[in-house]
């Protein structure tokens, strides 16, 4: 059954699936968007947007974003978040296959595409008993090659994307990058607590760019007492655009 949260201490209202109908909002859902800092003036795309979150709260933010997802009911869930909270001006969302991209965009359209990929390649891991579940989580309709060849004939030149990966597809999507001529520039592992490996990875990559890369300080979910780092409780704030 759909229902309805507070996401970004209360500034955001979230209608979201159930677990067998797609993804819910989750950390990496957070770190994404907040590791994305647009100007004001980008064009921006979310690639499998889903109910919506990571483009709202970018909207939230005062930009304006076109989301799109193959799944039909998300599409309308991420229509009507978009109405709960007063920002049907601020984003578009489409039902379509990104697969089709050369058919619904022109080339070099957005200055800027932020995605959070399915994490598992369909023969990678054990399968979803639930389809719509499984097309978010297991790659079965749009895998990774797919979305960073989008990207690149979506990008300007110049253009930036934000994705969020596992830590252990991290070398996976570096090879893409570079065969698509998406030059990875910025950073960033996250890990559960000092002295843990990384779990996710989030990366900004821009097509047409010289190599050259920032790695970040790593991002600390807990601290030694198993608390929230200041750093993570930092990305669940509003933030404002520039």
């Amino acid at each position: 059954m759909d229902n309805i949260e507070d996401i970004l201490y209360g500034v955001l209202k979230i209608k979201q699936p159930d677990g067998k109908e797609g993804l819910r909002v989750n950390m990496d859902t957070i770190l994404l968007a907040d590791f994305t800092r647009p100007r004001l003036r980008e064009k921006i795309l979310e690639i499998g947007c889903a109910h919506g979150a990571v483009s709202l709260i970018l909207a939230k933010r005062g930009l304006n974003v076109e989301g799109i997802d193959i799944q039909h009911h998300l599409i309308e869930m991420a229509k009507e978040n978009a109405s709960l909270n007063n920002l049907t001006q601020n984003v578009k969302f489409y039902a379509a296959d990104i697969r089709e991209y050369r058919n619904i965009w022109s080339a070099q359209t957005f200055d800027r595409i932020v995605v959070n990929p399915p994490y598992d390649e369909l023969n990678s891991s054990k399968r979803s008993p639930y389809d719509e579940r499984a097309k978010a989580a297991h790659g079965l309709e749009c895998t990774l090659t797919a979305i960073v060849g989008a990207a690149k004939y979506l990008l300007k030149n110049k253009g930036r994307l934000n994705i969020v990966i596992r830590a252990d597809r991290t070398a996976e999507l570096l090879a893409l990058l570079d065969k698509n001529n998406m030059a990875p520039k910025i950073l960033r592992s996250v890990h559960p607590k000092p002295g843990k490996d990384a779990v996710i990875v989030l990366v900004e990559a821009m097509r047409a760019a010289a190599h050259g890369i920032v790695i970040k300080p790593p991002l600390f979910v807990l601290d030694e007492t198993g608390l929230g780092t200041k750093e993570l409780l930092e990305a669940y704030k509003a933030r404002e655009g520039k």
